[in-house]
């Protein structure tokens, strides 16, 4: 049969013995130390908790501000309906909410895309989100 000598003569087969990691644990934490370091000046608006909980993509934020839109006139052209409605002045109602409604989706959408200061706030307005 065979013998335990393999061909290296210490009975294992293969490549032999591996030499032991000469990486030491001080030179794994400087290199952690490094990589966070670098990580961090990557990510600086994470670190001055500008970031929210779920990032908006760009799918995501133009389906919230065509939605903020759409509510605005839906709205508008509903009030001006039911005003058209109880007071019996047919078109006029209807046309005037349908103004209104759409200035007020222009607004909601200026408001959401940060280029509008909230309604009670003074100052300048914020910076629009990239």
């Amino acid at each position: 049969m065979a013998d335990k000598t393999g061909p290296d003569g210490t009975g294992e087969t293969g490549r032999g013995r591996q030499p032991e990691a000469t990486i030491r644990d001080d030179e794994l934490e400087r290199r952690r130390r490094d990589l966070e370091a670098s990580l961090a000046t990557r990510r600086t608006d994470r670190l001055e908790g500008k970031d929210e909980a779920k990032a908006a993509t760009g799918y995501g934020q133009a389906l919230k501000l065509s939605s903020e839109f759409i509510a605005g006139v839906v709205v508008g052209v509903g009030l001006g309906w039911i005003i058209d409605r109880l007071a019996g002045i047919a078109p006029w109602g209807l046309i005037v909410g349908l103004l209104l409604g759409f200035g007020a989706g222009i607004l909601n959408v200026l408001r959401s895309a940060g280029l509008a200061s909230q309604f009670g706030q003074s100052g300048s307005p914020r910076e629009p989100k990239e």
